[in-house]
Order: structure tokens, then sequence, then C-alpha cells
């Protein structure tokens, strides 16, 4: 499964669903989103076995993705959720930190997970690579992709000129001969990296004309550390485990089956009117004045005001269409579209190396 044919789906409401298997990590990258430390939580598996074995061939998602904290710190986990969803016909990715790279070597278990998935995604930038050197991360990629496996790096930067993105990418490009795709974006100010950058993001308020601004990444589920399901991705909300805004909160692995899950993702009010117009619309339209960043004003439409009017805003006739005519236009942007929007958009090219492209199925 190439990067390109995971990202098709990334528009489309509830045709993926995220694992975060740990929030344990023995890096400690000073950019860290999730803070993670090999002392941070870790929870039961079968929170997660339990919620794969919900997949049927009927009804499954179309990818299962795990990520941490360091998913392969648990390689048997990542194993079995892989041969679960292969079983039923999903198709599974791995994203890590490469932390076993230092050593020159795939340890067993390591490779046994990483040969059930799909994917392989590792994690490269100047921030790893005070722990991880470049060359052993890109040694073992070769290695892999020689072997014929699909994988693919996530490098962020500071910015769009950053020279170490354009140091990285030319050798990786080189040493893996085109091969690997790439999805490059920027540091955000969360987790560790909150420390010590300034935030980009503006907070302050936005006029009343207000445009709609839909968001491309409440389509995707997230099943966090502690089982708690959530609608995206933010690792604020991600943190907050079973105290995110109810309005982002979707049920817990341990009692919700993948198709609830996936019900209420795609029913939600709130959610379907995130999706096509955007928080800040729906705030504006509540007589709120929302902050201009995106993500903030989503956190205020856990009050009552904003979610009556998502109600109302979906009952509207012609909402459907002008549902699936956004969902359509973020999916005609395809995955170029969709890494020049959220990551960086110089780079954003790069996710199509090594592509080779064949029918695909219509996301949409």
């Amino acid at each position: 499964m190439h990067l390109m044919e995971m990202l098709r789906f990334r528009p489309v409401p509830g045709s993926a669903v995220y694992l975060g298997l740990t929030r344990r990590c023995p890096l400690t990258c000073r950019h860290c989103s999730t803070n993670s430390l090999i002392s941070s939580e870790e929870h039961d598996a079968g929170l997660f076995l339990g919620f794969a074995d919900t997949f049927t061939a009927e009804d499954h998602p179309e990818i299962v993705l795990m990520s941490g904290g360091e998913a392969l710190l648990r390689p048997r986990l990542v194993r079995d959720i892989a041969r679960r969803a292969s079983s039923v016909g999903t198709r599974s990715y791995v994203a890590s930190g490469m932390f076993f790279a230092r050593t020159g070597k795939i340890p067993r278990l390591i490779q046994e997970a990483i040969d059930e998935v799909d994917h392989f995604a590792a994690s490269l930038d100047v921030f790893h690579e005070e722990e991880v050197p470049r060359s052993a991360v890109l040694k073992i990629l070769r290695r892999l992709v020689d072997a014929g496996k699909d994988v693919s790096l996530q490098l962020v930067g500071m910015s769009d000129d950053d020279p170490y993105l354009a140091e990285a990418t030319a050798e990786a490009r080189d040493v893996l001969e085109d091969r690997v795709p790439m999805l490059v974006g920027l540091v955000g100010a969360s987790g560790r990296a909150a420390e010590w950058m300034p935030d980009r993001r503006t907070l302050t308020h936005l006029p009343l004309s207000a445009t709609a601004d839909p968001c491309g990444v409440a389509a995707w589920p997230i099943v966090t550390f502690d089982g708690t399901v959530i609608a995206c991705c933010n690792q604020a909300v991600v943190d907050q485990g079973r105290n995110a805004p109810a309005h982002l909160k979707l049920g817990h692995s341990a009692t919700d089956t993948w198709q609830t899950i996936r019900s209420r993702s795609r029913a939600s009010a709130t959610l379907r009117a995130v999706r096509t117009i955007g928080p800040r619309m729906i705030a504006q339209d509540a007589g709120l004045s929302p902050p201009a960043e995106q993500c903030a004003a989503c956190y205020a439409l856990s009050a009552e005001d904003p979610q009556r009017k998502a109600v109302d805003l979906v009952e509207r006739p012609g909402f459907a269409a002008m549902e699936l005519g956004v969902q359509q236009i973020l999916s005609s942007g395809g995955p170029v579209g969709y890494a020049r929007r959220y990551g960086s958009a110089r780079y954003a090219d790069m996710v199509t190396l090594g592509y080779r492209p064949q029918e695909q199925p219509c996301a949409v």
C-alpha cells in the first residue's frame, strides 16, 4: 500500500481508524507532540485487539493506522492487529520513531510486525537525529524497500525554507533512489515543542464575514491510549482522553464496536457541519465570535448554542448535497492537495515518489 493510496481516503468520513497503542517511547525528542517518555501510560492490549475483532468482512475500515508514542514497543500487538485487519480486508499501517535503527538491525519481533503491516512509516527530522542517526534510518529503509516493502518517510521542519528539509529530503531521495514517498510537515507548538517555540496559530477573532473552512481531519476516528475514541487528531484532544470535549468524543473501545463508532462519526450533526463548513462558521452562526484558528474555534462548539445551530444547519434543505460536494472537492485535490494543505506546500509533491498509478477504486 503506497502512501498515495492511503491519502486518497483521508477526506472520506469513516474510511479509516487510528489506534494510539501506547504513550511510551524510548526517545525523548525535543519536539515530541505527545510528550512521550518510556515511563508514559500504556493500557491493556485488549482495548485494541477487542476493537479490531469487531471489524468484519462486510463492515470494516479501509485502513487501520497504528502509532504511539512508539507503537513498535508493542510489536506483538501491532502484528496481531495487522493480522486481524487483513483477515477481513482492512489494510494496515504503522509509524515508528526508528529507535531500533541505532543497532543497525531489526529485532525479530519488530521484523514480524513490519512484515505483517501493509505500510511502514518512519519519522525523520533534526530532533529524531539527535538520538537516531539519519544514516541508520535510511539504511533500514533501504533494506526494507529492496525487499519489496511499502514504506514512507515522515519529516518535519521549522518552515518551508528550513535548510534541514532541503538537505534531508535530497539525501533520502538519493539513498532510496526516489522509491520512497515523503510526507513533509511543519513542527507545531504542542507537547515538548510548546516549551521552546512560539505558537504559529493566531488566536485573534475573525470578523463576522468569516468564510467556510471545512475541516479535512475530522474524518478518521482515533482510539486513544486509554481506549477513548475521539473524532479528530488534534493532539490536545488526544491527550485529554476521557476528558475530551463531548462533541469530539465518540465512545470507548472497550464497549463500542467499529460499526458504532463509524456510525456516530458520520451521523453527528456537529461533525458533519465541521467537515462541511468548518467550526468557525458554526460558532459565528450561533452568535459567537470565533477564534481564527480552526481547532480553537472547534473547542467553542462544546457549548449548547453551537451544537443546536449545527443540528439546524444539517437539517436545512440542500445540506446533504453541499456535504457531498465539499467531500468531492476535498477528494479532488488528491493526496498532493492534502499534503499541501496540512503539511509543507513546497514538498507536497514528494508524496508521489515511487508511485506507479494503477486503477484505483473511487474513495467517495
